[in-house]
């Protein structure tokens, strides 16, 4: 049955009011995103704003209030006490940070979602006012802006329970044997869960569950599935064993523990460098001879005290063999063995001490000459090119160190901190010469995000006639800009920084937490954590009812006190205190927030043939209970009256799911489709 793509629009019965202070580039897109909800958007701004980022905005804005939101007269005429939620987008932090204050003084119920960068006064506005989140804008997709520039398959990667997930976006290829010609169905496994299918002969766009489950998979076809933890990239998981602890490993863990983490990687490091060796060994070797000395000179009484033992000891070990036995009076009553050892602590303490001394000069010496560090050398091929580094750019840069890339930096200011850019080469300011030096002809990638969309758009056209095949990622921050530069760089990845921004905000507004985001075939995909509650639509049903109905993909569950489950079954029901992540377009927590669970039609019908075994029969009640969600009865009576239809109405993958189970449990069945059904 051919899907339709258009979304289904269901506005709420009573609609709810937001706010939004500040319209900016990031405040408009905000208003565009909270209207797809089908609720109230009130915004207050400073000054009537002189341009619109959408020709028709002006008049999705149900209030508009000019003047400073920090007024609580201004809060109070935006409704703000009926608000279910407050964005504050405006560009000054101050003015967010002094309005969120305001408005929860006002009214302690209201959700903010607040735009700062500031990571430790966020945290503790979180923790004194209640029911706020905050972001920062434009560092939301930086690390999809890093994935999109190393040029592999990977859409996405984040981490849920400690467990690694990585998005993969993959052409098949000819020559995998192991892929083609299997059926898409296949590919969800324990550690892999497929979101689409793009066929190479049609222009399809991007849906989740949108495919046949029983498609087969052709050459050049494009798949995009989530792959967990540790794996190959390819689809068969191998089995992981457990090491085994040897006995070095238990020693080091011991020392670990006993002296410190940092102490023992300093020694290691140690080791690894000649000079540090050498000197580390003998400052071993000298501490040794001191504590033997100490106890063996006050053992034999002759010097009193063990602060005078270990007084002589020193001494010794400075080369004063003459000095202290040309003190004594009767030498002879001192041990000859005695006297062997002092000397052999004399002589092992000019050759080591010795050694020490030469070490310290040589470090002393090189910490008063070395006066700047050596700049690191500037790759030749194979390196991303990162032009701007600013937030966003360290950022950027970040990552990809991460992933072990080589990377060259071209910076448009003269203020560049330390950090992560003191460990790559920098080029400072844009000219063709700096491209020339950076070896754009023979780099992976170009990443362009200065804070200047204009300065992007002349790097971008540089590059291109540079080296018009190298693969260009560019931020921009305004819609009209955006949609014009995809004719003129059709082979670029242009991305809105504020229109994928406010995707999170609007979501986060709802009371969502947005864990992370990636970017597929033009899409911002969200990753979003729910937390079953009262009258949200979730509780009591299936995660099949969730994911088909709603359009989003369950990636993780977990009951109240018990351990998560990644990639959960459809067969799982919801009940209220429940956890669940899941992956989902701002279309999809819409249809979440408004309860409206008609993306996929529920039509198909599943019809029981033949049961080849008593026990097939009874295994088959329990599996189209399971599966169906059908009272328990009902399959039984089914069971014994067969062939017989199952009154019971399923999503189509829902419905496949259940004939392939009953198949393999020796139950003849067949999926119906919604026109076979009479």
């Amino acid at each position: 049955m051919p899907f339709s793509s258009n979304e289904d629009p269901n506005p709420l019965v009573e609609q709810e009011n937001f706010l939004v202070c500040g319209l900016g580039s990031l405040g408009q897109h905000c208003i565009v995103a909270l209207k797809k909800f089908g609720v109230n958007a009130i915004a207050i701004e400073q000054t009537y704003p002189q341009s619109w980022e959408f020709g028709n905005l002006e008049t999705l804005i149900d209030q508009l209030i000019i003047g400073d939101c920090r007024q609580d007269s201004l809060l109070e005429e935006a409704k703000i006490r009926q608000c279910r939620a407050a964005i504050l987008a405006t560009n000054n932090e101050q003015v967010n940070v002094a309005t969120a204050l305001a408005i929860r003084q006002l009214n302690p119920n209201t959700r903010i979602v607040l735009r700062s960068a500031q990571e430790n006064l966020n945290q503790l506005l979180e923790e004194q006012l209640g029911n706020l989140i905050a972001y920062e804008s434009t560092e939301l997709p930086a690390n999809a802006f890093a994935l999109a520039a190393l040029g592999t398959e990977m859409l996405g990667y984040f981490f849920l329970e400690g467990q690694r997930i990585r998005v993969i976006q993959r052409q098949i290829a000819s020559e995998q044997d192991g892929i083609n010609n299997r059926q898409l169905y296949e590919f969800n496994t324990h550690s892999h869960h497929l979101l689409g299918c793009l066929p190479r002969e049609k222009s399809a766009s991007f849906h989740f569950y949108r495919w046949h489950p029983e498609t087969v998979v052709k050459t050049d076809d494009t798949l995009v599935y989530l792959e967990l933890g540790n794996v190959s990239g390819h689809f068969s998981p191998k089995i992981q064993q457990k090491p085994q602890r040897s006995i070095s490993l238990k020693i080091r863990l011991f020392l670990t523990q006993l002296f410190g983490k940092q102490t023992i990687q300093f020694l290691q490091q140690s080791f690894k460098q000649k000079i540090r060796r050498v000197a580390l060994i003998s400052g071993l070797v000298v501490l040794l001879m001191l504590f033997i000395g100490t106890i063996l000179i006050q053992q034999d009484n002759h010097a009193g005290t063990w602060l005078g033992a270990f007084s002589v000891t020193v001494i010794l070990l400075l080369g004063g063999y003459g000095d202290i036995f040309g003190g004594f009076q009767q030498s002879d009553a001192i041990p000859w063995w005695l006297q062997l050892f002092s000397l052999g602590l004399t002589l092992v303490g000019t050759v080591f001490v010795g050694i020490l001394y030469a070490f310290m000069t040589e470090a002393l010496l090189s910490s008063q000459f070395q006066f700047k560090k050596n700049s690191p050398a500037f790759p030749e091929n194979n390196h991303i090119v990162l032009v701007g580094l600013g937030r966003v750019g360290s950022k950027v840069a970040q990552f990809l160190k991460d992933f072990k890339q080589s990377i060259v930096g071209i910076s448009t200011k003269s203020d560049l901190e330390g950090g992560i850019f003191d460990t790559i080469p920098v080029i400072q300011g844009f000219t063709e010469n700096s491209l020339t030096k950076a070896h754009i002809s023979t780099a992976k990638s170009v990443v362009i995000v200065t804070d200047d969309e204009i300065l992007n758009l002349e790097v971008a056209l540089t590059v291109q006639r540079i080296n018009p095949a190298i693969p260009l990622v560019i931020r921009t921050s305004g819609a009209r800009l955006t949609q014009h530069l995809y004719p003129l760089l059709p082979n670029a990845q242009i991305w809105n920084v504020y229109a994928v921004a406010a995707e999170v905000f609007a979501g986060a507004a709802f009371g969502e937490n947005i864990l992370y985001l990636f970017r597929c075939q033009n899409q911002t995909i969200l990753v979003t954590e729910y937390q079953i509650k009262e009258n949200d639509g979730l509780d009591g049903l299936l995660l099949a009812d969730v994911a088909y109905g709603y359009g989003v993909v369950p990636i993780l569950h977990q009951k109240s006190s018990e351990k998560s489950q990644l990639l959960p079954m459809g067969d799982i029901r919801l009940a209220l205190g429940d956890r669940m992540v899941v992956l989902a377009t701002i279309n999809g927590l819409r249809r979440i927030e408004q309860q409206s669970n008609t993306y996929l039609e529920k039509n198909w019908y599943v019809r029981v043939e033949e049961a080849y075994t008593e026990e097939a029969n009874f295994e088959g009640a329990n599996i189209i209970t399971l599966i169906s969600d059908c009272p328990i009865g009902m399959a039984r009576d089914l069971m014994k009256n067969l062939p017989m239809t199952l009154d019971v109405p399923l999503y189509h993958h829902q419905a496949l799911r259940l004939v392939r189970t009953l198949l393999r449990n020796r139950v003849n069945a067949q999926a119906i489709a919604p026109l076979s059904v009479k």
